[in-house]
C-alpha cells in the first residue's frame, strides 16, 4: 500500500511509503530524477563508447580539411618541396575561366537534377504507397540503381549512351530517327550524364518521400476528403505541406551531392568533351592529380577549399530559410 501524506513537497512531514516503510525519511525533499537527465557514469560512459566514432570522424574529416586549408596556400617546386604562396591560388582561381565554366556546369547539373528528380520521386512514392499489385517489388527495382557504385552507374551509363554501338541510339535507329552525339557534342554529354544521374538518385528521393508519406494520418486525408476536397487539392494543401521535412532534407543532400559528385562523372564522361561536363569536384582532381602533376596539388586544393566553403553556406542559407518558415508557423 502506497500513502502519501496531505503535506507540502519539501515539507518536514512530507513522505512516501509502501506498507508502512519510509522511502523518504521524514525531514528531506523528494525531488524525482528528471527524465532524460542522466548521471556522471551514464555520461562517462557515453563518452567512451562516442570516443571511436569522434576520433575516425577527426582522423578522414576534421585531419583532410584542414591539410586541404593549409595546402592551399601552398605551391610545390620542382623537387617536391612546399613553398607558402599565400591566397595566391585563390586569386588565380577567381580569374580561372575553366574554373567559372566549371562552376556553370555544376549549377546546371544541379538545376537539372535535384528538383527534377525530387518531383518524380514524390510522384513514384505517391504511386507506390497506393493499393498497388507488385509495388514491393517496383520499390525494390526503383531502389537498386542507388546501391551501385557510381562508377559501375557510370560505366552502365557510358554503354547505354554510345553513339555508335549505345542502346539509345541503336533503338532510335530502329524507328528512323538519327541518334545524337552523346559524347562527342558538350550539349548531348551533359544530358546523358543527367539522364543517368536521374536514374540513379530518384530511388533514393522515392524511399524519403515514401516514408513521409507513411507517416501522414489518414485521417487527416479522410476529413479533408470529407469536406469536399478534390485529390489534387488534398496533394496540393494537405500532403506536400506535410512532407515539408522531407523536401527539406532531400533539398540539403541532393545539393551537397550535386557539389561532390566525381565518381559518375569521371565513369561516364571524364568532365569531356571539352570540359563541358567537368564539375567542379572533377576539375579540382584534374588540376590536383590528372593534368599537371603534383605541382598543382595546392591549386586543386583551393578548388576544393571553394567547393566546401560554397556547400557550407548553401547549406547554412537553407538551413536557417527553414527556421524561419517554421517560426513563422
Amino acid at each position: 500500500m502506497v500513502t502519501h501524506t496531505n503535506a507540502a513537497p519539501g515539507s518536514a512531514l512530507a513522505t512516501v511509503t509502501r506498507a508502512g516503510v519510509d522511502l523518504v525519511p521524514r525531514g528531506t525533499s523528494y525531488k524525482p530524477r528528471r527524465r532524460g537527465a542522466y548521471t556522471h557514469g551514464q555520461a562517462a560512459a557515453a563518452s567512451l563508447f562516442l570516443l571511436p566514432n569522434l576520433a575516425l570522424v577527426g582522423l578522414f574529416l576534421l585531419v583532410p580539411l584542414v591539410l586541404a586549408f593549409v595546402i592551399s596556400t601552398q605551391k610545390l617546386g620542382s623537387l617536391g618541396s612546399p613553398q607558402y604562396i599565400g591566397i595566391d591560388n585563390f586569386i588565380t582561381l577567381f580569374r580561372d575561366t575553366i574554373f567559372w565554366e566549371t562552376v556553370w556546369n555544376t549549377a546546371v547539373f544541379t538545376i537539372f537534377t535535384v528538383p527534377v528528380g525530387m518531383v518524380i520521386g514524390l510522384g513514384v512514392a505517391l504511386l507506390l504507397n497506393s493499393v498497388l499489385p507488385g509495388r514491393t517489388l517496383y520499390r525494390s527495382i526503383i531502389f537498386l540503381p542507388l546501391v551501385i557504385s557510381g562508377v559501375a552507374t557510370g560505366v552502365l551509363g557510358s554503354w547505354m549512351f554510345d553513339q555508335y554501338n549505345g542502346f539509345f541510339n541503336k533503338f532510335l535507329h530502329a524507328i528512323g530517327i538519327t541518334g545524337p552525339a552523346w559524347q562527342s557534342d558538350g550539349k548531348w554529354a551533359m544530358i546523358s550524364l543527367i539522364l543517368v544521374t536521374l536514374w540513379q538518385r530518384v530511388g533514393f528521393d522515392m524511399l524519403i518521400y515514401l516514408a513521409g508519406l507513411q507517416g501522414i494520418s489518414p485521417d487527416l486525408l479522410e476529413a479533408a476528403k470529407i469536406d469536399g476536397s478534390s485529390a489534387w487539392q488534398r496533394l496540393r494543401h494537405v500532403t506536400v505541406p506535410l512532407l515539408g521535412p522531407s523536401t527539406f532534407f532531400l533539398l540539403i543532400m541532393n545539393i551537397i551531392y550535386s557539389f561532390q559528385v566525381f565518381d559518375t562523372v569521371w565513369a561516364l564522361t571524364r568532365g569531356g568533351p571539352d570540359f563541358s561536363t567537368t564539375t567542379v569536384v572533377t576539375y579540382a582532381y584534374r588540376e590536383a592529380f590528372d593534368d599537371h602533376g603534383p605541382q598543382q596539388l595546392g591549386y586543386g586544393a583551393a578548388v576544393g577549399v571553394f567547393i566546401y566553403l560554397i556547400t557550407l553556406a548553401i547549406t547554412v542559407i537553407q538551413w536557417r530559410f527553414s527556421r524561419t518558415r517554421d517560426e513563422a508557423g
